[in-house]
């Protein structure tokens, strides 16, 4: 009973955790509670299917729970109730989920607390008409209602805790196909890179069945099949991502200085100084109302709910990436770049990131003025076009002023000192990072510069430049900007 009292409290702080519910279900079924199990099961869903569709060897189950409780003590006198649950449910993800999630026959070589390589499986790639009438490889109809998206780091194949989230955000019974795109790291950060490739897919049918295909030669030792419109909706996807990830860091900077959420998006995409965005997208407006309950909710919950978020980016990221599963192109996506964008400046090389926790969504190359440039934490509290009234000055076309001080990111008429120490002070950039950049992070964004050694070498940017609909007029003509170019 101690264990599903520990349970009970957990799906109660987090009732969205369709594994927990599944765990907690399986507590009582021993207890003999039959009522509450059975409830517990429907709130787990498409988990419970997989879980239960499985043949788990009992003496197996029995070993690892006898593991599992020995562990549990361990940590309970080391550092609590808390990590004694998280703990738990990692044993048990880890234990259940290989069995449970694979396709009948597929002997993926599993090792207990290991991410395991894909082998190939019997999905082929899906056309554009073929999703759009529901088929698979030929006539036999799939009824695959929505096709999801998210993303991964590349190279390791599915873990149990991956297919857990992606299980447990499928929808029921109905038949769904999630596309896991591949980001590959470089120390301790995830690649957000222009057209992602497809890493895997897991295919969920309505028997409870579930297929993995790989797409990575190197992972399932095979000749993958084409990702076909895969890549061309996953790019889709990352768009509309970016599109969110913008809104959703408004939201929360406009929160941050104000203290209340804006009542419409005309409120973050007005005149100056009121242009906490430079723009909108069809997208951001339907987003805007979903969006901003769901901050209203976290803000509802308070403290106890910020410091429940406040974990590592990496940590992040992985909390993200189940729950954040895209809706499909129809529906409302949820925002896979969870955490508000933030701005880190490596002195050191020359390189301005713009991050989301763990991932780095695009870094470009800058000039600085070596001890000049202050090093610190900032926010953007202005966002001007044309600062002074020029698109071609001494600080080019867009300015963004780092917090009540006389240092901004802006453009320049000197481009060839971007890459070295030659500027007052401020960060310069070149015209077409500049104005994407302007675009991408709202005002709020907050901004850290370092004296270097954090950020990879290479520079991420990309072909089709985010660009917003300009909204209202930008412009600061009554005011002489005197940062230290």
């Amino acid at each position: 009973m101690k264990n599903s009292q520990y349970l009970k409290q957990y799906v109660q702080k987090h009732p969205e955790n369709k594994m927990a519910w599944y765990l907690l279900g399986k507590e009582y079924k021993k207890n003999g509670q039959e009522g509450k199990a059975n409830y517990c099961f429907n709130q787990a869903g498409g988990v419970y299917e997989a879980f239960e569709q499985s043949k788990v060897p009992g003496d197996m189950l029995r070993e690892y729970e006898e593991g599992l409780l020995r562990t549990a003590r361990e940590r309970e006198r080391r550092t609590g109730v808390t990590r004694k649950l998280l703990l738990a449910l990692s044993l048990f993800l880890l234990v259940l989920m290989p069995a449970a999630a694979i396709a009948p026959g597929k002997d993926l070589g599993v090792s207990a607390g290991k991410p395991y390589a894909v082998q190939s499986a019997d999905l082929p790639a899906l056309s554009e008409g073929q999703a759009a009438r529901g088929k698979r490889g030929g006539s036999e109809p799939t009824a695959i209602n929505k096709v999801l998206f998210t993303a991964r780091e590349a190279g390791n194949g599915p873990s149990a805790r991956d297919l857990a989230g992606i299980l447990g955000s499928g929808g029921g019974k109905a038949h769904s196909l999630t596309a896991v795109l591949g980001m590959k790291r470089s120390g301790k950060w995830l690649i957000w890179k222009e057209r992602l490739p497809v890493a895997y897919t897991v295919d969920r049918g309505e028997n409870g069945r579930t297929t993995i295909q790989s797409y990575d030669a190197a992972a399932c030792a095979c000749k993958p099949p084409d990702a076909g419109t895969l890549t061309e909706r996953a790019a889709g996807w990352q768009e509309r991502q970016e599109q969110l990830a913008t809104l959703w860091s408004a939201l929360a900077g406009f929160r941050a200085a104000k203290g209340r959420l804006p009542e419409s998006l005309s409120e973050l995409a007005g005149d100056f100084p009121g242009n906490w965005l430079a723009g909108t997208k069809p997208l951001m407006e339907r987003a805007f109302e979903p969006l901003k309950a769901i901050a209203a909710e976290r803000s509802r919950k308070g403290a106890q709910g910020a410091a429940a978020g406040a974990t590592a980016p990496d940590q992040d990221m992985k909390a993200a990436a189940g729950a954040a599963a895209s809706a499909g192109e129809g529906g409302m996506e949820m925002p896979f770049l969870s955490q508000p964008l933030a701005i880190l400046i490596d002195k050191q090389k020359h390189r301005l990131a713009v991050t989301s926790g763990g991932i780095i969504v695009r870094s470009y190359e800058v000039g600085l003025g070596g001890s000049r440039t202050p090093e610190g934490r900032f926010v953007i509290t202005d966002k001007v076009v044309n600062p002074n009234g020029h698109d071609n000055g001494e600080f080019g076309s867009r300015g963004m002023q780092l917090s009540d001080t006389s240092y901004a990111i802006h453009g320049t008429d000197e481009p060839e000192s971007v890459g070295k120490d030659e500027s007052k002070g401020c960060i310069r950039m070149k015209r077409d990072d500049i104005e994407e950049l302007f675009n991408l992070v709202p005002k709020g964004t907050k901004v850290q510069i370092v004296k270097g050694g954090l950020l990879p070498d290479e520079t991420l940017s990309s072909e089709k430049p985010f660009t917003l609909n300009a909204a209202g007029n930008q412009t600061n003509p009554r005011k002489e900007y005197h940062w230290l170019n």
